[in-house]
C-alpha cells in the first residue's frame, strides 16, 4: 500500500522529495479521516436544525423495477462498450434493447396518471427546468470526458505516475474554493444566464489551451489550465442548478433536485464512454495516417533509419522506434482533437443557456 515506490521524478516538479519520501498510506489515513469527520460534524450542524415535515406516500414499485433495469442495463453497456467492441458483440446488442425497452415502458407508465411517480417527469415542462438541467447534464458529460482523458493522456503517454498525475489535477480546487462564496452571494442579484455563460466561454478556453499541449509540455502547461478551470467549475455548477430550480414550489423541489442529479449523473457515465471511445477511434485514424508516410524510398523514413542505425540500432529495432513514435503522436493528436471538441461544445452551450426565461424581479 505504500506510494513510496511508485513516485518517480518528473520535470520539474515544486513539490519536494521529502513527500515523495513520506507520502505513505498512513499518512493518507491520517489525513483523511480528521478531514472526513469534519466535513460531516459540519455537515450535520448546517442541516440537523433544517428538517421540513414528513409525509409518508406510497412507493411507485413499478416506475423504480423500470428505471432500475433501463439504467442498469445502459449502464453495464457504457461501462463494457468499449471492451467489447461496441455493436460488433451480441452482449452490447442485447443491453441496448434492453435499455431501448426498458426506457420506452418506464416512460409510458411515468407518463400515465401517476400520482407519486418514482420520477416526475412533467417538471420537463418548466422551461426553466429543462433548460437548466439540458444544460448542466451535456455540460458536465463534456467536463466529465475531458477530466477522464486527461489524466490517461499523462500516465500512459507522458510519463506520469498515478499519484503524479492526480497531483496535477490538485490546482483546480484552489479557485473553485475562493469563487464558491463569491458566486453564491451574487446569485440573487446577477442573472445566472450570465454567470453559466461565464462559465462555459473559461471552460472553452481552458480546453482550447489544453489543444495546444504537445508530448514536451511541461508540468505548468499541463497544471495552469486546470488551475484556471476551478472559476469555471462553480460558474457552471451553482448558477445552472439555481436556475433549474428557481421556479419550483416547495412541494416539487425533492422530485426536480432528485430528477436533475439523475441526468447529470447519466450525462457524466455517457460522457466519460463517448470521450474515451473518441479518443481511441481518432487515434487509430491518426495513425492511419502518419504510417501512410513512412514507407521505404521515403526521404525522411531513411534519414531516420539511417540516423537511429548509425546510433546502434538493427534495422529491426529503428523500424520499432519509429513504431513507437507513430502510436505516441497519433494518441497526441487524438488529445488535440478531443479538446478541441470540447471547446466547441462549450461554446455552444454559453449560447444555449439563453434559451432560459430572464430573471424575474
Amino acid at each position: 500500500w505504500s506510494m513510496t515506490a511508485t513516485l518517480a521524478p518528473i520535470s520539474g516538479p515544486i513539490i519536494g522529495g521529502w513527500i515523495t519520501e513520506q507520502l505513505s498510506w498512513p499518512w493518507i489515513f491520517y489525513i483523511n479521516v480528521p478531514v472526513g469527520v469534519l466535513a460531516a460534524s459540519m455537515i450535520w450542524l448546517l442541516y440537523s436544525e433544517r428538517e421540513t415535515p414528513r409525509q409518508k406516500v406510497p412507493v411507485d414499485v413499478v416506475g423504480l423495477a423500470l428505471l432500475a433495469v433501463w439504467v442498469a442495463a445502459l449502464q453495464i453497456m457504457l461501462d463494457k462498450g468499449k471492451e467489447l467492441d461496441w455493436f460488433a458483440s451480441g452482449e452490447i446488442i442485447a443491453l441496448a434493447c434492453a435499455a431501448v425497452v426498458g426506457f420506452v415502458l418506464f416512460l409510458a407508465w411515468e407518463l400515465l396518471d401517476n400520482p407519486h411517480p418514482i420520477v416526475d417527469l412533467h417538471l420537463l415542462r418548466n422551461r426553466d427546468f429543462w433548460t437548466g438541467t439540458a444544460t448542466l447534464s451535456v455540460g458536465y458529460a463534456v467536463f466529465f470526458g475531458a477530466i477522464v482523458v486527461l489524466p490517461l493522456w499523462l500516465q500512459q503517454y507522458m510519463g506520469y505516475t498515478q499519484i503524479w498525475a492526480g497531483m496535477m489535477m490538485m490546482p483546480f480546487g484552489i479557485l473553485a474554493l475562493v469563487f464558491a462564496p463569491l458566486i453564491g452571494r451574487t446569485l440573487h442579484v446577477v442573472d445566472a444566464r450570465l454567470l453559466a455563460s461565464l462559465g462555459f466561454l473559461i471552460f472553452a478556453l481552458v480546453s482550447f489551451m489544453r489543444a495546444g499541449f504537445n508530448l514536451q509540455a511541461d508540468w505548468m502547461t499541463i497544471a495552469l489550465p486546470m488551475f484556471i478551470q476551478g472559476a469555471a467549475n462553480v460558474m457552471f455548477f451553482l448558477p445552472l442548478t439555481a436556475l433549474a430550480l428557481r421556479s419550483m414550489t416547495p412541494e416539487r423541489m425533492p422530485g426536480a433536485t432528485g430528477l436533475q442529479n439523475f441526468l447529470r449523473y447519466m450525462g457524466g457515465a455517457v460522457g466519460a464512454s463517448l470521450a474515451i471511445t473518441l479518443w481511441d477511434d481518432r487515434a487509430k485514424l491518426h495513425r492511419a495516417h502518419l504510417a501512410e508516410h513512412v514507407v521505404r524510398g521515403d526521404p525522411a523514413t531513411e534519414r531516420s533509419l539511417a540516423q537511429m542505425q548509425a546510433q546502434g540500432f538493427s534495422p529491426e529495432q529503428a523500424l520499432g522506434r519509429i513504431d513507437h513514435e507513430l502510436d505516441f503522436q497519433a494518441r497526441m493528436l487524438s488529445t488535440i482533437d478531443l479538446f478541441w471538441l470540447s471547446g466547441v461544445l462549450f461554446l455552444a452551450l454559453a449560447v444555449r443557456v439563453w434559451l432560459a426565461n430572464p430573471p424575474r424581479a
